[in-house]
């Protein structure tokens, strides 16, 4: 079952740790793959000092500022896209970077084996023809750790509990 809104319309906290064991679908003209979500980070407002959000509204995270559901594709390093799904209502800058799938770990990674690129920006994983997720009732353990890659967040913002990662 494809995920609706109401369910990336929930606060990051409830909402990154629900997206472990999820099934995220990409299809494109000849194929259809299918992922399970097996890492996460949140990241929550302006006043989380590890989000893009912390500076406010910018052209590069306008996306985090709108209705959750929406992806938030950024590229860093010259290197990597990063995917992230938005969450929260409108005005509520909220994202989750997806970190892992199975068989693969590192959300550079992550984004090089879909194919994510800067054409996803803003894409709808609830009305979308080539991205969403679905849920097969599927609800695996998970640990809780700090975000990773995240130094220039003064404490407590660096030491957040908000990366969860899927238990074997």
């Amino acid at each position: 079952m494809r995920l609706d809104r109401s369910f990336y319309e929930q606060d990051v906290l409830d909402v990154a740790p629900a997206l472990i064991g999820k099934t995220l679908v990409h299809k494109t003209s000849d194929s259809e793959a299918h992922y399970h979500i097996t890492e996460v980070e949140a990241y929550k407002g302006t006043e989380d000092l590890a989000s893009h959000a912390r500076f406010g509204k910018t052209t590069r995270n306008a996306v985090m500022f709108d209705k959750g559901g929406l992806l938030y594709v950024y590229f860093i390093y010259g290197m990597y896209w990063m995917l992230n799904i938005v969450t929260g209502k409108k005005d509520d800058p909220q994202a989750v970077l997806i970190r892992g799938i199975e068989g693969f770990s590192g959300p550079g990674r992550v984004a090089r084996k879909i194919g994510v690129n800067k054409s996803y920006y803003g894409m709808d994983l609830v009305n979308s023809d080539s991205m969403w997720i679905t849920d097969h009732g599927y609800y695996p353990a998970y640990r809780q750790t700090p975000r990773c890659g995240i130094s220039y967040a003064s404490e407590p913002w660096k030491s957040m509990p908000w990366r969860y990662i899927m238990v074997p």
